[in-house]
């Protein structure tokens, strides 16, 4: 584990961001040694984390490299600070891999149990090897192209988000064997093959090895008589990280100093440990590694991500039960969505409620006569968007529609181009976000021509994919002033840094950061005076120095700071006279966390806020971010219910510390106690009740 002590012996108080998601991704890692979680959800836990990891190496290891291995001067104190972070997060991940791998045993060992076989290519009953050779010859042989390894100029050519086989074969003792690359058509046909079921029991193969089993088939009439395959990954370097904590003047001089990596350099590789040393040998020869880059020696399967879609078998009951999306019924009433919401705030939490009801909103106002307008900033779009096509009929129903989309939302800049192409088409107006600012705010104006006008401020993006596993909060509001903002917000994006204040919401990058600072001083303030201080958050990641220096000033005081976060964290708690009322809970469950949720105690008068940003640099300081105050009483209670629930969750939750061990919380004499489900059933409870006020 990574020592959190700093160079004057003193325990140290702020933990770095990439070595903190190590320690988040590993709580995802835990989660899929649980045996108490069904199943089929653990090896999605397992693709999760290995989804994850490559993500880390190919844009946050790819900076910390270009940074590392930067010669200027002026920025020599970054380089060796990362060229040690390196260090840290290989020791790490090889630490995980061993868990990891071990994981993948018990899981496997476990579908056994259940009579679900991965059978390997050794392991097929002639009826299965006759199943396999037809399914190669009518599914896969116009796909599996082998490449001569004497033929490759360089690995890193090939796209890193598949696996590889390395071919050794043989011909005779006498002569030198062959080398050759198979890169696996997952895209094809998945990578895990269903033969027949038989007695009641499942058989599964992994791709990797339908073609090790039918290699005499690619190779035929070439007069070899032994073959060995052996899988292995890479990742590639996909360049500097555009929206990383590093100041612009320093990211130039990193980009101009880096004299050897280019983009898609090989940054990890992972090989099966039983490739023997030539074949290695030639392998590693076609990736361009350096001293910094990371080679791990793993099993004999890799690219573990495809475990996300491993086949049910039909076991359902291997999965979570069904948690189908509520309906509200003060929402499902026969009439008007926007008159509705002008009467006073309404609120959905998906996906414990339907993202239909903000569909219907966009629905109902591109149709109404009484709407003028529409803006709504998009950063990640659902395949066949509803959201779009909503947006697109507005416009056609001659409604003035703008669009502020992301360009930069990472690995979804292609398909918001695409989206982007189609609107305009259609008539909308489309800004490109920022010029130097990310556009990460989640916001929709509707403008009414008579009437009070309408805003939805949402945690999360407006994405119905999304809306089914991601945990967020939207508020749907009339309120003048609320309304009037996140119009300005829309003015802001059109003409940046022109001058503009908000009197409501918290925006980034204006007083965002400002604001919140102020607010905890305000608790640090009313707990001296002796009235009621607290702070209680829902949040992703806490990464800001300045933020994190300020809750430590705050538990200084005595302010009891309670913290649901889910993903990096660089506080360290439980510091005598620095942190020691700091708590905070990590949860990994069903639903991906992602609601941020704001709580000040404000002296008795206390002031609740959502919103899109995390206390990251990024979010404070170079993004377009907003939070809303939260005023109506009702919907105050239920994100001080969802904060509540997080804190208390025993189950899924785990102490983050800054120590890197993700220790479960001791129930003593409590019953243990989980989040979600919880929250699941409060709002069971809630829609009853509306639905029997309503009639």
């Amino acid at each position: 584990m990574a020592k959190t002590i700093s160079k004057k012996g003193q325990p140290e108080t702020y933990i770095d961001r990439d070595l903190s998601w190590m320690y988040f991704n590993r709580r995802i890692l835990q989660e899929a040694t649980k045996t108490q979680i069904p199943l089929l959800e653990r090896l999605s836990f397992l693709g999760i984390y290995s989804n994850n990891l490559d993500e880390f190496f190919r844009v946050r290891m790819a900076t910390l490299s270009r940074i590392a291995e930067c010669d200027d001067k002026s920025v020599r104190r970054e380089s060796e600070r990362a060229s040690q972070l390196i260090k840290q997060i290989t020791r790490l991940n090889n630490r995980y891999a061993k868990e990891y791998e071990q994981a993948i045993r018990d899981v496997t060992q476990a579908l056994r149990e259940e009579n679900i076989f991965l059978l390997k290519d050794d392991e097929l009953s002639e009826d299965q090897q006759a199943f396999v050779r037809q399914f190669f010859r009518q599914k896969l042989s116009g796909f599996v192209n082998p490449v001569w390894l004497s033929a490759v100029r360089e690995l890193t050519e090939a796209a890193d988000d598949n696996i590889f086989l390395a071919v050794k074969l043989h011909t005779d003792a006498r002569k030198a064997a062959d080398y050759a690359l198979i890169e696996l058509p997952v895209a094809v046909c998945g990578r895990f093959i269903h033969l027949p079921d038989k007695e009641g029991k499942s058989y599964l193969m992994y791709l990797d090895d339908v073609i090790r089993f039918c290699l005499p088939m690619i190779f035929s009439g070439m007069d070899f008589v032994a073959y060995e395959a052996y899988a292995f990954k890479f990742t590639k370097d996909a360049e500097m990280e555009i929206d990383n904590d590093l100041r612009n003047g320093m990211l130039q001089k990193i980009s101009k100093g880096v004299k050897s990596r280019r983009k898609g350099d090989a940054l990890r590789v992972i090989y099966d440990a039983g490739m023997p040393k030539d074949l290695l040998k030639r392998v590693m020869n076609k990736l361009n590694l350096d001293k910094l880059d990371t080679v791990l020696a793993g099993g004999r399967y890799h690219n573990h991500k495809d475990l996300m879609s491993f086949p049910d078998c039909g076991r359902k009951d291997l999965k979570y039960p069904a948690w189908p999306p509520l309906i509200k019924h003060e929402l499902d009433e026969n009439v008007s969505l926007l008159k509705l919401i002008q009467e006073h705030d309404r609120y959905i939490h998906v996906p414990y409620h339907s993202f239909d009801y903000y569909i219907r909103v966009l629905q109902e106002a591109a149709i109404s006569k009484n709407v003028k307008s529409i803006k709504t900033t998009l950063y990640r779009l659902a395949k066949g968007s509803k959201v779009v096509n909503a947006l697109i009929n507005a416009a056609r129903n001659g409604k003035k529609v703008t669009v502020v989309i992301e360009l930069l939302a990472r690995f979804d800049e292609a398909s918001n181009i695409s989206w982007s192409k189609l609107m305009q088409d259609a008539g909308i107006h489309v800004i490109f976000g920022v010029e130097g600012l990310k556009v990460h705010s989640k916001i929709t104006h509707i403008g009414m021509k008579t009437g009070a006008d309408i805003a939805c401020i949402s945690t999360g993006n407006f994405h119905e994919g999304n809306a089914r596993i991601y945990t967020d909060f939207m508020l749907m509001t009339a309120a003048k002033s609320i309304v009037t903002d996140v119009n300005a917000v829309f003015s802001f994006i059109e003409k940046p840094y022109t001058p503009v204040r908000f009197k409501e919401l918290l925006v980034s990058p204006n007083e965002m950061k400002k604001k919140f600072l102020k607010l905890i001083d305000d608790e640090i303030k009313n707990k001296k005076a002796g009235k009621p201080a607290y702070i209680r958050m829902k949040i992703n990641h806490v990464t800001d120095e300045t933020m994190v220096k300020k809750l430590y000033e705050a538990s200084a005081a005595g302010v009891p700071v309670d913290m649901v976060l889910r993903g990096n964290c660089s506080l360290v708690t439980g510091i005598p006279g620095v942190s020691e009322t700091i708590r905070i809970n990590g949860i990994i469950d069903r639903y991906l966390e992602h609601s941020r949720i704001f709580i000040f105690a404000a002296g008795g008068e206390e002031k609740c806020f959502i919103g899109s940003a995390d206390w990251m640099p990024r979010n404070l300081d170079n993004r377009v971010e907003v939070v809303t105050p939260v005023y109506d009483p009702a919907i105050k209670a239920d994100l001080r219910t969802v904060v509540d629930y997080g804190l208390r969750d025993t189950c899924q939750g785990r102490i983050v510390d800054g120590r890197g061990e993700n220790q479960p919380w001791t129930t003593g004499e409590e019953q243990p106690f989980r989040s979600q489900e919880e929250l699941y059933k409060h709002y069971c409870r809630l829609e009853k009740d509306t639905q029997q006020d309503l009639h």
